[in-house]
């Protein structure tokens, strides 16, 4: 009986972290800028990893295994955060701008545009 509890408690887990994860990447696709996008990874992926390596503690139950992921899970609590605001401050600092809660879809688009654009002919 406590075996199903323990299975039924880590799939919760490891399916929440799943759709956390889809979630994420759907927002990488659909946010328009570099900052927003940065912000439904960084945030998203890391809960939706941290979900799902914690589902799989509870599969794994008390052993070597288990040490491991926690320490898995550890890493990836300080890196990824640590990354997506390494990666933010080197989009400042080349110049974009993050766009602005008040503008229409006209204003955002063309920031977008010259973001990229601003992105594009520093990378070439």
């Amino acid at each position: 009986m406590i075996d199903i509890l323990i299975d039924i408690v880590s799939w919760l887990f490891i399916v929440s972290g799943g759709v956390l994860c889809i979630i994420g990447g759907i927002g990488l696709i659909r946010l328009p800028d570099v900052f927003t996008r940065m912000h439904g990874a960084g945030i998203v992926d890391t809960l939706g990893a941290g979900l799902i390596l914690l589902g799989l503690v509870f599969q794994a139950g008390f052993t070597l295994v288990t040490g491991k992921l926690l320490l898995i899970l550890l890493f990836v609590f300080f890196t990824s955060p640590t990354a997506s605001h390494a990666v933010a401050r080197a989009a400042l600092n080349d110049g974009m701008t993050p766009l602005t809660p008040g503008q229409d879809d006209g204003e955002k688009i063309a920031d977008a545009a010259r973001n990229e654009e601003a992105l594009r002919s520093r990378t070439l």
